[in-house]
């Protein structure tokens, strides 16, 4: 997909902006923000379709800057360039371009493992003030307008949305609060295996380290096996299976998964609109069928 897309019109306006060439950019990801390569400077753009995530995208841009100069495996905001970018109500930034593996060398979860233990282990704060971890931030709001759920459904989500907010603060969290990723998982994950850099750094923030945790494991959503798990607990040197905590953290990454799918079938798309039915379905019958990330 090239970027005649929505989101053509502010990419090509943020990056005249800024001085870049956006000649043949190439949509890499499209869930809830939109990535592209810049083929032309070797960059690539993020591009949130929010005006809202400002704060969250000038956080990234600083949080990923001092992990960088500490040493941290991040992607790398791209220097001597004024970001995030505001352009037709939607907020974009630029990074430094990370080599795309093959599928064989692709990091996963024991890769994720690692870098998560390197991020909780850091001793000092960054240098910027992160918000409390609220999870489902705006979910409600956007479930009750969704054009692409029936009203039954948008009934049962709401009261599961509220049901699993009451158990989220009723946790404790024997890894204790934090620095936190926020949306950490292996598709989040860039680079070679064995050398992986961790991007989407836009819901940073202090809380639960086993929030950072918890998403990997709801992986068997999408056919993440034993061996996986077993691996990714050993590389981070605690496994999250003995605590009787992480169903609640699984659950609301289920719903919090449902977000861009929502977005996406309420503008047409006919793909995300059959996942979205699909995983609602499978949530209230509790059948444990596996999801496609589409």
């Amino acid at each position: 997909m090239r970027a005649d897309t929505l989101a053509g019109r502010p990419l090509h306006a943020a990056c005249r902006s800024v001085g870049l060439d956006p000649t043949g950019a190439r949509q890499l990801r499209a869930h809830s923000a939109s990535v592209y390569l810049l083929p032309g400077p070797g960059v690539v753009a993020r591009i949130s379709p929010r005006s809202a995530d400002l704060c969250s995208a000038r956080r990234a841009i600083e949080v990923t800057s001092w992990l960088a100069s500490h040493s941290f495996p991040t992607v790398v905001p791209l220097s001597g360039v004024r970001q995030p970018v505001e352009e037709d109500g939607c907020v974009v930034t630029f990074w430094e371009l990370v080599d795309v593996p093959t599928e064989a060398q692709k990091p996963g979860a024991e890769d994720l493992g690692r870098v998560l233990r390197h991020l909780h282990g850091m001793q000092a704060p960054p240098p910027v003030e992160l918000p409390p971890f609220r999870p489902l931030t705006g979910l409600a709001g956007k479930v009750n307008t969704a054009q692409s759920l029936d009203s039954d459904a948008r009934a049962w989500l709401i009261d599961r949305i509220d049901h699993l907010l009451d158990a989220y603060a009723a946790l404790d969290s024997p890894l204790g609060q934090g620095h936190i990723h926020g949306d950490a998982y292996p598709g989040n994950l860039l680079g070679r295996h064995g050398s992986a850099v961790l991007g989407d750094w836009e819901e940073t923030a202090w809380g639960p380290r086993e929030v950072d945790l918890a998403n990997t494991y709801q992986g068997v959503r999408f056919g993440r096996s034993d061996a996986e798990l077993d691996a990714f607990a050993k590389a981070y040197g605690h496994d999250l299976r003995e605590w009787d905590g992480l169903p609640v953290l699984t659950a609301i990454r289920d719903l919090h998964t449902l977000a861009s799918y929502v977005t996406r079938a309420d503008a047409g798309d006919a793909a995300a609109a059959t996942e979205l039915h699909k995983r609602v379905t499978s949530l209230r019958v509790l059948d444990g069928r596996l999801w496609t990330a589409a």
